[in-house]
């Protein structure tokens, strides 16, 4: 199956064009290497890194949808794996709500 049809059933991309943008930017890692191009094929047991606004996802493919169902039905279709970051962003104090790095915290003066 195509990468943006599999990132558009598995709703991680809202349409199948934002998924197309998505894979064209070359951000995202199929097996490790990296993509541009929308039909590059997913297949059983790929592992896809995804980049988000504020982490990076890593997940394994455990099945090929065969559309674009509820949301209960796409998360069957994949695993999000551990990683390291994950780890590291919890700690992450500037994850709390409000908060930007390049935003000052306020004192009173």
């Amino acid at each position: 199956m195509r990468i943006d049809k599999f990132l558009w059933f598995t709703r991680f991309a809202g349409s199948r064009g934002l998924a197309q943008d998505w894979v064209c930017a070359g951000h995202m890692r199929l097996n490790g290497r990296r993509i541009e191009r929308c039909s590059a094929t997913v297949k059983l047991g790929d592992v896809l890194v995804l980049p988000m606004r504020n982490r990076v996802t890593v997940i394994e493919v455990l099945g090929i949808p065969v559309r674009r169902g509820p949301a209960s039905e796409a998360a069957i279709c994949f695993r999000v794996l551990e990683s390291p970051d994950d780890k590291a962003a919890s700690q992450c104090p500037l994850d709390a709500p409000g908060e930007t790095p390049l935003a000052r915290h306020q004192t009173d003066t």
